[in-house]
């Protein structure tokens, strides 16, 4: 299945625009959305124009992803995924490394900030990785993504989509700003999220 039909019909089933390319920073950028189904980051990946979908790289799990080889094929075949460690982090597998090796690579990502899916549809606190990826790559363009309804098109446990329609929605670029300290970018940065869901 070529990648362009792939996206067609990703948008199809999730009832999601294509995003017109004027509406999107020059990348690469960090697209950072709420999380509360395995199709978050393939709608963010299918809403994208077809240049800069190809230069976007979703961040994942390597805990789930290296679970089976079909994942495998899904996520580094198929998207390119960046798989990081979340269970057993060291110095030797830090999970910020291969994230700024991307952006340093002129790719793009889709991070979810929360960490895990949330179970109520509530945008949960962030944990600090953003704000440590923005910071050791200095003047990065970070694009706020509200997700909405996807979690009851594919809920947690299911592998066959509900046909529902979803959105998505994006809000104006951010960057870390200069002296901002973590917490203070961290609640910006939610915050940014949240504004899109009223």
């Amino acid at each position: 299945m070529s990648k362009d039909f792939a996206a067609w019909l990703i948008r199809i089933i999730c009832g999601v625009r294509l995003l017109p390319a004027e509406s999107l920073p020059a990348g690469p950028v960090i697209f950072f959305a709420n999380h509360s189904s395995h199709l978050d980051f393939v709608t963010i990946w299918a809403a994208l124009p077809g240049a800069m979908r190809a230069r976007t790289r979703p961040v994942a799990g390597r805990d789930y992803w290296e679970k089976s080889a079909m994942r495998r094929r899904i996520a580094g075949g198929f998207f390119n995924a960046v798989l990081i460690e979340r269970q057993h982090v060291t110095v030797a597998n830090n999970p910020l490394a291969p994230m700024v090796a991307a952006l340093e690579a002129g790719d793009s990502l889709i991070v979810f900030p929360e960490g895990t899916r949330s179970a109520d549809g509530a945008v949960h606190p962030f944990k600090s990785g953003l704000y440590h990826v923005a910071r050791a790559h200095p003047g990065v363009t970070l694009v706020p993504v509200y997700l909405q309804n996807l979690s009851r098109i594919l809920p947690k446990g299911e592998s066959l989509p509900v046909p529902l329609l979803g959105s998505l929605s994006i809000g104006p670029p951010i960057q870390l700003g200069a002296e901002e300290t973590k917490a203070a970018f961290l609640d910006r940065a939610r915050a940014a999220i949240q504004a899109l869901a009223q």
